[in-house]
């Protein structure tokens, strides 16, 4: 399910840019099944369709989709993408720990933050599957 923060700067297509790629990442998209429609995404979210052929256009320049000439866009096959998606974060990653140094956060402050951030996400994501199953 895709849902669109509008308080969020990023522009609404790269919201559904980063939600599509979490769906394919974690497997709720599997690999060759077919995307909804630009028309019916745009008509269920409420937004303009340019709007989803601009998300589509750059999953496909991303390698995260592909297209079927009057059939639609589907899944590709998302050997790599993990790796990508890994790699990118540990980038990121790498730029965090240069600013904690900076400013002058501890080794140990710097893992005991990340630790509770994963711990509180997680927590999260067992709370939103639980909640999942009650509906």
């Amino acid at each position: 399910m895709i849902l669109l923060d509008y308080k969020d700067r990023r522009p609404i297509y790269e919201q559904i840019v980063e939600k599509l790629q979490e769906l394919m990442v974690c497997g709720a998209l599997p690999e060759d099944s077919q995307l909804p429609s630009v028309r019916s995404l745009a008509m269920d979210l409420s937004i303009n369709p340019n709007t989803i052929q601009r998300a589509y256009a750059e999953l496909e320049r991303q390698g995260y989709i592909y297209s079927i000439k009057g059939k639609g866009s589907f899944v590709a096959e998302n050997t790599g993408i993990k790796e990508t998606k890994k790699l990118r974060l540990y980038k990121d990653l790498e730029k965090l720990t240069d600013e904690a140094k900076l400013i002058g956060v501890t080794k140990e402050e710097f893992v005991e933050q990340v630790s509770r951030n994963f711990d509180l996400r997680r927590e999260r994501d067992d709370r939103s599957e639980e909640s999942d199953k009650t509906v």
